[in-house]
């Protein structure tokens, strides 16, 4: 439960209409919502929508004499716990880069001694131009939470980051500001999950039955615990966990891609099924003659634990995961040693563990085995992240 006294401010763009979606979850978690409605925000979302979901007064004027006659707005600023921005678009977020203060929502944003989150929503060249930049750095050294926006498309129909976060992320990101002592707060943790696709012609692929859930569980447990994680993702039906920072990838090689781009990092997790081999496709459709199978060049693929494991920029937890069908411990062992990493999780992936919501694992450090019971993947991913923070 979260218990606290949330400020929200609804900037002036499209995505202002999720704030409502985040007033209820705010609410169902047990936080009380006041609002701050910009006069942008008021072309998209209704003062009346505001105070019905939070049921207390929505404010709008900096000019409103009932409201100032105490100077409200620095009692605004000071009563809630957390002020949050959402949306924040380039022009709010600009402005309070520069401390300007010339409508109710900067004026508090400047007066309030508490701190500030802020999920930006922009056209995605907007997010990425210079100006925006330098306003999100600023912001950042200032001390403000500034959440990382998804990708996805707009409502301008342009593709990339600028998207809202889900709500859901934002309560997440809300949660972690109520917890700083956090175990994992502070540390960047990437999480590798899911199988690669191999490509063998436009059509065909080689490929694995790895679901991923194993590995978005434990990116979700480690942001329960306060981590900074990016999660990269192979071809998988799941949806983001909340306060996770999402990169989709489908070959081996984009993978190792977007892990490199990923660091530094304090730990990895390398959950992903990753193909150890691909085919050079063929341009076109491989057609079927009958008695005559086709014939594949394999090409191995890149080992991202053991290149992770020998990189300058080396986390310093690296952990990976092996799948066995026999000799289990034995195997992972062996693993262990060829790797270089620091802590191998094994599991017997025989019958139905990868698509499956249990799991049965063992643990190998330079200590020794712990074998853990069948456990839901949920407790598997809390153990193993508890086991993180405190490695680090």
């Amino acid at each position: 439960m979260i218990g606290k006294r949330i400020l929200l401010i609804v900037g002036g763009g499209i995505a202002a209409y999720k704030s409502a979606e985040l007033i209820r979850l705010i609410r169902k978690a047990g936080g009380e919502v006041s609002c701050v409605l910009t006069k942008g925000g008021a072309q998209f979302i209704t003062e009346m929508t505001l105070a019905a979901l939070s049921e207390n007064k929505v404010y709008t004027s900096l000019w409103d004499l009932k409201d100032e006659v105490e100077m409200g707005h620095i009692q605004l600023s000071r009563q809630a716990d957390l002020v949050v921005v959402c949306p924040a678009t380039a022009d709010l977020m600009a402005k309070m880069a520069a401390g300007i203060a010339d409508d109710l929502a900067t004026t508090l944003l400047l007066a309030t001694d508490k701190p500030v989150l802020a999920a930006p929503a922009m056209n995605v060249r907007m997010w990425r131009h210079p100006a925006t930049m330098r306003n999100v750095a600023r912001l950042r050294q200032d001390g403000v939470t500034l959440l990382e926006p998804d990708d996805g498309e707009m409502a301008c129909g342009e593709f990339g980051p600028g998207r809202l976060p889900e709500p859901e992320a934002i309560l997440a990101a809300i949660r972690s500001a109520f917890a700083p002592g956090g175990r994992l707060s502070g540390k960047h943790i990437i999480v590798t999950a899911g199988p690669t696709h191999e490509p063998i012609d436009p059509v065909r692929v080689i490929a694995n039955r790895s679901s991923g859930k194993q590995g978005f569980a434990i990116a979700q447990a480690l942001a329960d615990l306060g981590a900074s994680v990016t999660l990269v993702a192979g071809p998988v039906d799941l949806p983001t966990p909340p306060g996770v920072k999402r990169i989709d990838v489908e070959t081996a090689r984009e993978m190792g891609a977007a892990l490199n781009a990923a660091l530094p990092a304090d730990s990895a997790v390398m959950v992903a099924a990753v193909a150890d081999w691909r085919a050079e496709p063929s341009a076109q459709k491989l057609k079927k003659r009958a008695g005559q199978p086709p014939t594949l060049s394999f090409v191995e693929n890149p080992d991202l634990l053991a290149e992770l494991a020998l990189a300058e920029n080396r986390p310093r937890l690296l952990i990976g995961f092996a799948a066995e069908t026999e000799a289990v411990i034995d195997n992972a062992k062996a693993k262990f040693e060829r790797k270089g990493c620091d802590w191998i999780v094994a599991n017997d992936v025989s019958g139905d563990v990868m698509n499956g919501d249990s799991n049965s694992v063992h643990l190998i450090t330079a200590e020794g085995v712990e074998s853990w019971d069948r456990l839901p993947k949920s407790e598997v991913a809390r153990r193993l992240a508890e086991r993180i923070a405190a490695a680090l």
